[in-house]
């Protein structure tokens, strides 16, 4: 049987051809809004390098007719409302202002930014050096590549870097919380040097440089400083962060200790050699700064210790050792995207395995760190419990107590220095990068107490602060502690604490033959301490406490 061409109502069809309709105008309705909302983009800028004051013409399309809440940035920063002139949907003018930095200028237009283009202020480049000496300075011709994260290896190629780097030294932007009060105009961006703990350099030679993004950096400039000078500036971003770092709460302080030598039984020739441990510098300990040393030291700066030499002390005699600093402290605060953050690659193996001081691969301490992180494989997450049983379970009170790790995990009970000893190991027994700090807390009367905490490394982030000792309320009297301290002193530190030492420092003694010997417990964690080497055979030192001598909080 043949089949049946069923013949449908004829009201079918205009309801069908109604839909129809219906369809494709809602389709054009939303094809042709949508081209109403294009992003705004950026052709031009003129000047590309220019001065404070000058006019800034951008110029492109989609920018709007006016400007309503639409604003323009200058390396991150929105100008002030009266540095506006003309803004139109394919031109706006505007004075260039105080904001101190070279940097990307984008549009941005409800919940939309444009396309970058880059602008140089010529007030922060550094001037040619004049005269017989023209042309030594370092000078960066590329970078590459010109974006990426902390962490992220960064090839600098130009020249008259020099064959070593010695003192010379390559600097990101980094940038603290402005001070509420202070104008737009008046926020200037600062730098961060790449740091060997990281370890940062990988390859220096004259011509090229290799360098990872250091720990605190931000969009903005990067330079080269050596002995002939300093670069004019390159524009890298800092890309790819699963948070956000802020730096806040700015403290300076001048801070000094004595270091007092007693001899009784003595011959020549002898020498003492003394390793001193300098602040060290960090994205939140900004600087360090030598005020005064007497005598002056043998080596000013060797793996962050100043290492004096005291040649052919006499019987009976006092030499005093006498150092100052100005070290200018941040607080920081971190924000973490936890579903973000990757796990460590191979270049940070260094920071998981196992030491003296960190017995990442004891059976007790591998055994605890299974049992405290389970199947979980998110190193933010992992560090967190670690943190929490911390508070829960090992007991921190202020101390001091004698052992190590170990004896914590024994005894069910550990003070400041174990117990950020504790976290390390086990952080680092479940695959964490991390690294004890030792230095000082200063309470409101401006007095001192050693003092140590820890740091945790985050892929495409940096070092993470915490404070399993504060965190538990075994502050030193006279200290303020935070009321959230339980949970602030995981990710945040404060800025009433001087760093001495991040991660243990190792020395290697100046004489084979020469006696040494160590400081256990102090407000640095090196190996060496003091050295005798040949007729001194009786003596005393005397490590005086840290002294604060004067703070400037802004």
């Amino acid at each position: 049987m043949s089949p049946r061409l069923r013949v449908l109502p004829e009201r079918f069809f205009f309801k069908f051809h109604g839909l129809i309709f219906f369809i494709g105008v809602l389709f054009s309705s939303l094809l042709f809004g949508s081209c109403g909302e294009r992003l705004p983009e950026i052709s031009s800028i003129n000047p590309q390098i220019g001065m404070t004051g000058d006019v800034l013409t951008i110029r492109g399309k989609y920018f709007g007719e006016e400007r309503k809440e639409a604003y323009v940035t200058i390396a991150g920063v929105p100008p002030t409302n009266s540095s506006y002139l003309e803004w139109g949907d394919g031109e706006i003018q505007i004075k260039i202002p105080e904001f101190g930095d070279s940097g990307l200028v984008r549009v941005h237009r409800e919940n939309s930014r444009s396309n970058a283009m880059l602008f140089s202020n010529r007030a922060t480049m550094p001037a040619l050096v004049q005269g017989e000496d023209l042309g030594a300075g370092p000078r960066i011709v590329s970078v590459s590549p010109q974006a990426g994260p902390i962490g992220g290896l960064v090839t600098i190629s130009g020249g008259g870097f020099g064959s070593f780097r010695d003192q010379s030294a390559v600097l990101f932007s980094w940038n603290a919380e402005p001070v509420p009060a202070a104008p737009v105009e008046e926020r200037n961006q600062e730098m961060v040097e790449v740091s060997d703990t990281e370890p940062g350099y990988e390859f220096w030679s004259e011509r090229e440089i290799r360098v990872r993004v250091p720990d605190g950096a931000v969009d903005g400039n990067i330079e080269v400083r050596t002995p002939r000078g300093t670069s004019r500036p390159f524009y890298f971003e800092v890309s790819g962060k699963p948070g956000t770092k802020i730096f806040r709460d700015k403290r300076i302080y001048t801070v000094a200790y004595p270091v007092d030598i007693r001899t009784r039984n003595v011959r020549e020739p002898n020498t003492l050699y003394l390793w001193t441990p300098n602040p060290v510098l960090s994205a939140a300990q900004r600087k360090s700064e030598t005020l005064s040393r007497s005598p002056e030291p043998f080596v000013e700066n060797y793996r962050g210790t100043a290492l004096f030499k005291l040649n052919n002390l006499a019987s009976g005699s006092t030499v005093s050792v006498t150092q100052s600093w100005l070290v200018e402290v941040y607080a920081q605060e971190t924000s973490i995207r936890v579903q973000s953050v990757k796990e460590s690659g191979s270049r940070m193996a260094a920071y998981t395995a196992p030491s003296p001081l960190l017995p990442a691969d004891d059976p007790r301490v591998t055994a605890l760190a299974t049992s405290i992180v389970g199947r979980e494989r998110n190193p933010y997450t992992k560090a967190r419990r670690i943190y929490e049983w911390l508070l829960r379970e090992a007991n921190i009170g202020p101390g001091p107590l004698s052992g190590g790790v170990i004896e914590a995990l024994e005894r069910k009970q550990a003070d400041p220095y174990t117990a950020a000893l504790l976290f390390c190991a086990l952080a680092r027994a479940a695959g964490i990068p991390a690294l004890p700090s030792a230095g000082v807390l200063i309470d409101r009367d401006r007095q001192t107490s050693r003092h140590y905490w820890a740091e945790f490394w985050i892929e495409d982030f940096g070092w993470v602060p915490l404070d399993p000792a504060l965190g538990a309320g075994a502050a030193p009297g006279g200290f303020h502690l935070r009321e959230d301290h339980q949970t602030w002193y995981f990710g945040n530190m404060d800025s009433s604490r001087i760093t001495f030492s991040r991660g243990q420092t190792t020395l290697s003694q100046m004489d084979p033959r020469g006696r040494t010997a160590v400081r256990n417990r102090d407000f640095a964690l090196q190996n060496l301490w003091e050295e005798a080497v040949g007729g001194l055979e009786a003596y005393s030192s005397l490590w005086g406490d840290i002294t604060i001598t004067g703070v400037y909080a802004q």
